[in-house]
């Protein structure tokens, strides 16, 4: 069975290639289960250093299915609301519970989940060319996957905050214009300044890199769950809206 994500090594850098060219870099379920095991294989190498992630051609990571989408509004109009929210898929803060720096590489798009994802790296560089969106709203439901929390911290409150409520796509270079607190290099270059990036972190000590990321996502990683519980307050909300389906059916992938 072959792999939509892929680990390989350089010297003490892990590169893992996101590439479910059939989806799209959507979180279909093989996408899920390979991205989850390649970072339990990363967990289980125990010298690597720095992990560098990054996508295929114009695609970073792209979210929630269609399927996926409607599944929770069914799953909410019919009561049952067990874990429904775009959080049950229990990897959206998988870079962040990585015990070593994880460089995401965001080389092409990232919509959705898939931006919330890649910002919950160490490091994040954005391309100038590509489109960054936390889409939710344009569906009339609430932003999940704790983007609620990590798009204010990592690009800026006001910048952040616009990004939630507008849905609307935003090319990484009017990010990079706007003040954006994430890096932002020409598309062709996002994946080369990663690696120059994780090349000089290796250089650290494997205990220093763990200790002091541990240290400096202390809080984030206290504050998560509370931000989650409220973005699953508001899914169970907003989801049961009668038109929340429709504008899923309607404008999917527009």
């Amino acid at each position: 069975m072959s792999s939509t994500v892929t680990l390989t090594r350089q010297g003490t850098v892990g590169v893992v290639a996101m590439e479910d060219r059939q989806s799209k870099n959507t979180f279909s379920p093989a996408f899920v289960r390979d991205l989850k095991q390649t970072f339990d294989d990363v967990a289980r190498t125990p010298d690597l250093r720095v992990v560098v992630v990054h996508g295929f051609d114009n695609y970073f990571c792209c979210g929630g299915t269609k399927e996926e989408l409607v599944g929770l509004v069914e799953g909410v109009q019919s009561q049952d609301a067990r874990g429904v929210s775009l959080d049950g898929l229990l990897f959206y803060d998988l870079f962040l519970r990585c015990d070593v720096p994880v460089i995401a590489a965001m080389q092409g798009h990232a919509i959705g989940g898939g931006l919330a994802l890649g910002l919950f790296a160490d490091f994040c560089i954005l391309a100038e060319e590509c489109i960054y969106s936390a889409v939710f709203m344009k569906y009339g439901f609430t932003p999940g996957m704790g983007s609620t929390y990590i798009l204010p911290r990592r690009l800026g409150a006001t910048l952040g905050a616009e990004m939630l409520f507008t849905a609307r796509n935003y090319y990484g270079l009017e990010l990079k214009t706007r003040g954006a607190q994430v890096q932002v290099e020409k598309k062709a270059d996002v994946v080369k300044a990663a690696l120059r990036m994780a090349s000089d972190l290796a250089e650290k000590p494997l205990l220093s890199l763990k200790l002091l990321k541990a240290h400096l996502n202390q809080t984030t990683r206290q504050e998560l769950q509370r931000v989650i519980e409220g973005e699953r307050a508001m899914h169970r909300q907003t989801f049961a809206q009668p038109d929340v389906r429709e504008k899923i059916e309607r404008l999917f992938g527009t």
